[in-house]
């Protein structure tokens, strides 16, 4: 027990200093001291029993609260307002496969670095990539960070966690051969000028479905990308809708030139656009790519177009010479790949695809530079060589 400066006794953990200030010391949850300090002996008194209170309070929820619980609590206080409904669908659809059967029952005061070591290699050994992986780890770091944050925890075990599988960085794209090949078989069908279109744009898959007529300044010569459209499942929706959202990032608003070639196509979308509406009047909406009936594209619809080209392709090949099956995205890292190999520069690259840094571009065609690098250096000794050719015909 503490006295004040007259020797009379104050009370367990009070105490006066010799300035005057009267303080009381207690032990928090995690069983460091702690000091509040104050003139008034009774509004101190006052305030220690509610920390004292607050403190086996919050003790007895720290022991109690589970993971699950622990998700639901930061989903709706962290997350509901800052991020897209497909973003918080995603995230949900991850916690509920990947995590919660496995640590959603424990307590988070309870969990450690190993435990969350072997959740990831669980996501390995079941064949989840390094994507997936790496969402959860994300997932995981921000949940468990934010309960430091509210002293719940005293430390973050996702810290130093190390995923285990290594990151695809390069961009599947066409070879200028295979290029020529899909084309000449496309060539005046349905989706042409989608093809054409998304892979003299670089355009994300979800932008280019978002397109509509007012997004296209002709006069001078560009796109202007605002909008990505997404068919998803939110988890206000009682099955997948489309719905509007903003591009992935804020470069992702941008301005993306149009050539001589991609305004050609545009022009013939936009015939195609109104001889559809004409056809299907109830089915009416201001995309400017659209499925047949005048529908909304999405990526099922969209890979299964490309697909069948290339089925078109395969029948005109042996079966050891297969034109290989790609996404819709392929389009994009195929435009990226011809620009570097046209020499564009990397920082106007980056404008085009919208990404959110130079280094992000480069990590992804790293393979592209460099080849050019070996053929712009090639060219050096091929001049070379026809130098000394010039110099040995001049002494001959």
């Amino acid at each position: 027990m503490g006295k004040d400066l007259k020797g009379k006794e104050l009370g367990i953990g009070l105490s006066q200093r010799k300035d005057g200030l009267y303080q009381a010391r207690y032990s928090d949850r995690w069983g460091k001291r702690k000091a509040i300090y104050g003139r008034n002996l009774r509004e101190l008194r006052k305030q220690l029993a509610e920390a004292i209170a607050g403190n086996e309070k919050l003790s007895s929820i720290k022991s109690e609260i589970t993971l699950d619980r622990w998700f639901e609590h930061w989903m709706q206080v962290y997350k509901e307002k800052s991020i897209r409904p497909n973003t918080k669908s995603q995230y949900t659809h991850i916690y509920n496969k990947n995590i919660s059967p496995y640590l959603g029952s424990r307590r988070i005061n309870s969990l450690v670095k190993s435990d969350i070591q072997q959740l990831i290699d669980r996501a390995s050994e079941e064949n989840y990539a390094y994507e997936r992986q790496n969402k959860i780890k994300v997932i995981l770091r921000d949940m468990l960070q934010r309960a430091v944050e509210d002293n719940f925890i005293i430390n973050n075990p996702v810290s130093g966690i190390k995923l285990r599988a290594d990151k695809e960085i390069k961009a599947k794209s066409l070879t200028l051969e295979e290029q020529n090949i899909f084309f000449d078989y496309c060539r005046n069908t349905f989706y042409d000028n989608l093809f054409n279109v998304a892979v003299n744009t670089g355009l994300r898959p979800g932008e280019l479905f978002a397109l509509k007529i007012e997004d296209i300044d002709f006069k001078n010569g560009f796109i202007d990308v605002n909008k990505t459209l997404v068919y998803q499942k939110y988890l206000t929706d009682d099955k997948k809708e489309f719905h509007i959202e903003p591009p992935k990032t804020k470069q992702s608003y941008r301005k993306v030139p149009i050539n001589s070639i991609c305004k050609i196509y545009l022009e013939k979308q936009l015939n195609l656009k109104n001889i559809i509406s004409q056809k299907r009047p109830k089915q009416q909406n201001d995309y400017l790519f659209v499925t047949k009936f005048n529908t909304p594209l999405n990526s099922v619809i969209f890979s299964g177009a490309i697909n069948t080209v290339i089925r078109q392709i395969n029948l005109t090949k042996p079966f050891n010479e297969q034109f290989e099956v790609f996404s819709g995205h392929t389009f994009r890292h195929t435009f990226a790949t011809r620009c570097f190999e046209s020499g564009v520069d990397a920082k106007v690259v980056q404008s085009y695809l919208g990404h959110a840094s130079l280094k992000m571009t480069m990590d992804l065609y790293t393979h592209v530079t460099d080849d050019k690098s070996a053929m712009d250096i090639e060219k050096i000794v091929q001049k070379g060589n026809n130098n000394v050719i010039d110099i040995k015909r001049k002494m001959a």
